[in-house]
């Protein structure tokens, strides 16, 4: 009994984490992020360019999320991207998933 509950709870955390990395790139694609971070548009940097997120990732997840959630003056990123109904929590998983893909 006890292999089946540790069993079940390890399927339970796969598919939680499975979830989460589908609906990272989801909210990505549908938030409008990628507007900018799939096509570099004011000079944005895009997804997958690890020349333009080198230095960014260098300043850690925490700076790469404040930029996100609070914007970065005298840039067209503003804050949450424009998207103001989106979480704390969401920028920061839609952050991670750029810069995962980024590396």
């Amino acid at each position: 009994m006890k292999k089946l509950v540790s069993v079940s709870i390890a399927a339970i955390a796969l598919f939680g984490m499975v979830s989460t990395a589908q609906a990272d790139i989801g909210q990505y694609r549908k938030n409008g992020c990628a507007a900018c971070h799939a096509s570099g548009a004011a000079g944005a940097p895009k997804v997958g360019d690890k020349a333009a997120w080198k230095a960014r990732i260098a300043k850690g997840m925490p700076a790469l999320a404040n930029s996100a959630i609070k914007g970065i003056p005298g840039t067209a990123m503003m804050a949450k991207g424009g998207r103001v109904n989106l979480t704390d929590a969401q920028i920061k998983s839609i952050v991670k998933y750029m810069v995962d893909a980024s590396k």
